[in-house]
């Protein structure tokens, strides 16, 4: 008979392309794992893997099985937290997926709301780009978070606008910030870019690459950091400019690169922040928490964005 196990087996054996591997991150011994796999083989009379070298591929029967098994465990983990909503509410564990730049709109004061009114509560804020996230709710490991419209894609997942903010040039030479910033002007720029290793996903690299489209040429980036704040205070000391939201600006650079300032681009251009989780996903008294107080938070420094 299938079972719940059976499929969590399969989806890190999945996932990760070895027995071995699924075991470590299962906690079982490997030949365990292998016998999960044959016995789910056994009862669907099929083979989901085929052995190459010292990992293992996956058919396409278990490319088929892989979205079905995914919804089936995470329904089953949405009754489990539903059972035991109630119960733990107040004394478990809240876990809310930001983005990286979302915390300068929530964090430290999205975490005491919640403290306020529960004290006893446990507050996970996960998650450092809306990629990572993204797959994080995929896979059940959170039930709601706030991203970037731009960033989320594929089915499954219910996105909810409810603020955006304007993306503005940020330099410390005020002859960059004398009107306002065209895309020819910003194919000619020098910039400091955040969110190196999501370069390529990033919402706010995509919309620059849009708008510059026309001209034929990316701007060169002449640092490449992780983190704003580093890209930030390198603005503030004049090595390059650069490009991030507007409640952004206003919140680090007072603090950390106080001679630099910020002009619009022209046309000017927004992010979307959303309430995202998954389409099918019964939400807990928790994530339903957090989903209020996260929009509290945001649109009182960006513009709300109202449902019709």
């Amino acid at each position: 008979m299938l079972s719940l196990h059976q499929l969590r087996v399969f989806l890190a054996v999945y996932e990760h392309g070895s027995l071995t591997a699924a075991a470590d991150e299962l906690g079982y011994a490997q030949p365990s794992i292998s016998e999960q796999v044959r016995s789910l083989e056994r009862t669907l009379g099929v083979q989901l893997f085929r052995r190459v070298g010292r990992g293992v591929v996956p058919t396409a029967v278990a490319d088929e099985l892989r979205p079905h098994a995914e919804r089936t465990v995470a329904a089953a983990e949405d009754a489990r937290k539903a059972v035991q909503a109630v119960k733990q509410f107040e004394t478990g564990t809240i876990r809310f997926g930001m983005f990286g730049i979302a915390r300068l709109y929530g964090g430290a004061g999205l975490v005491a709301d919640v403290l306020d009114r529960y004290p006893g509560v446990r507050v996970e804020l996960i998650g450092q780009n809306s990629t990572e996230v993204q797959e994080d709710l995929r896979r059940g490991r959170l039930e709601a978070a706030m991203l970037l419209v731009g960033s989320v894609s594929g089915p499954g997942l219910k996105v909810t606008p409810v603020a955006r903010d304007e993306l503005v040039y940020i330099s410390a030479d005020p002859a960059h910030l004398a009107t306002p910033v065209t895309p020819h002007r910003l194919s000619l720029a020098t910039l400091v870019m955040a969110d190196t290793t999501w370069s390529a996903e990033d919402p706010t690299r995509v919309t620059i690459r849009n708008l510059l489209h026309e001209t034929g040429r990316n701007p060169p980036s002449r640092v490449e950091v992780e983190d704003i704040e580093t890209a930030v205070e390198l603005v503030g000391m004049g090595y390059a400019d650069s490009v991030i939201a507007k409640g952004a600006a206003e919140q680090l650079l007072p603090r950390l690169a106080p001679k630099a300032g910020w002009v619009s681009l022209r046309p000017r251009t927004y992010d979307t922040f959303a309430i995202v989780h998954r389409t099918d996903a019964t939400l807990s008294p928790a994530a339903t928490l957090m989903i209020e107080l996260a929009t509290k938070r945001i649109q009182a420094i960006a513009d709300p964005v109202h449902r019709r």
